[in-house]
C-alpha cells in the first residue's frame, strides 16, 4: 500500500469515528428539543469549538488573503474549484436522472476548462449556461434516503448523517484535487481552498452574527432546509440543492 493509500484510509477511519462518536452523544430531550437535531448539545459544543477555531485561525488568516490577494486573482482561484466541482455536479446530476442539468453541468466543466484557461476564468456564466450544484449525499436523497439528524463536523461545520455518510464518496471519488500524486501540491490545493472559500464568507458570517438571535438554530433551519433530498421524480423545487457559494 502507497504512503497515498495509507493516508487515506486512515482519513476514512477518522470520519468514521467521528460519525460514531456523535451518534453515540446524549440526546436532546425536553418540550423545546427539535425533532431534527438529537445531537443538540454535542453539535452546540461542536459549533462552539468550530467558532473558536475559526476566530484563532481561519478568519484572521481568511481577511490577509482577502486584503493581500488582489481581488482579480482570488475570483480566478474561486472560479478554478468552482469548475472542478462542476465535474462532479455533472456525475450526480447523471445518478439523479436530471438529464439537463447533468448537459449543462458537462458544458459549464467543458467550456471553461477549454476556453476559461483551465476554470480560472467563468466563461459558462458569461455565456448563460446555469450551474447545477450536487453532491452524492443529495444524489442519496433523490433516490429516498432521509437526511437523518442534523450533526456538525469538526471544521467541515453542518453536515447531517447522511450528507457525513456521503462525504468518503464526495472526497476520495469526487474530487479532483484527491488525484493529485504531489502530496505538498495536493496540499497545498486543500488549503488554498479551504482559505479562498472561506475568505469569500466574511461577509456572509458577519452579518450572521450580528442579524441572528441564535445563529447556532439559524444556520441549522436553513441548511436542513438547503439539505432536504427529495424522491426520484420530484420537482426540483422540493430537492435538496446547494447554493453557488456553498
Amino acid at each position: 500500500m502507497t504512503t497515498d493509500s495509507r493516508s487515506r484510509t486512515r482519513a476514512a477511519r477518522w470520519a468514521a469515528l467521528l460519525l460514531g462518536a456523535a451518534l453515540a452523544t446524549g440526546c436532546a430531550t425536553g418540550p423545546n428539543a427539535n425533532p431534527a437535531d438529537p445531537f443538540e448539545p454535542y453539535n452546540r459544543g461542536m459549533t462552539r469549538f468550530n467558532e473558536n477555531v475559526d476566530k484563532a485561525v481561519l478568519k484572521p488568516v481568511a481577511t490577509v488573503y482577502r486584503d493581500v490577494i488582489p481581488r482579480p486573482v482570488r475570483t480566478g482561484v474561486g472560479n478554478f474549484f468552482a469548475n472542478l466541482g462542476d465535474a462532479w455536479s455533472f456525475v450526480n446530476n447523471l445518478l439523479q436522472a436530471r438529464g439537463l442539468e447533468a448537459y449543462e453541468s458537462l458544458v459549464r466543466f467543458s467550456t471553461n476548462t477549454v476556453f476559461g484557461l483551465g476554470g480560472l476564468l467563468d466563461i459558462a456564466s458569461e455565456a448563460g449556461i446555469e450551474r447545477h450544484k450536487q453532491d452524492f449525499g443529495l444524489t442519496l436523497g433523490r433516490w429516498g434516503v432521509p437526511t437523518g439528524p442534523y450533526l456538525v463536523l469538526p471544521l467541515l461545520g453542518p453536515s447531517t448523517v447522511r450528507d457525513t455518510a456521503a462525504l468518503p464518496v464526495d472526497y476520495f471519488v469526487g474530487d479532483p484535487v484527491g488525484y493529485v500524486n504531489d502530496v505538498p501540491v495536493r496540499n497545498s490545493l486543500y488549503g488554498l481552498r479551504f482559505v479562498d472559500k472561506r475568505a469569500s464568507l466574511l461577509h456572509a458570517t458577519s452579518v450572521l452574527d450580528e442579524a441572528a438571535l441564535d445563529s447556532y438554530s439559524f444556520t441549522r433551519d436553513v441548511y436542513l432546509k438547503l439539505r432536504g433530498g427529495a424522491k426520484a421524480g420530484a420537482d426540483d423545487e422540493e430537492g435538496g440543492k446547494l447554493p453557488d457559494d456553498y
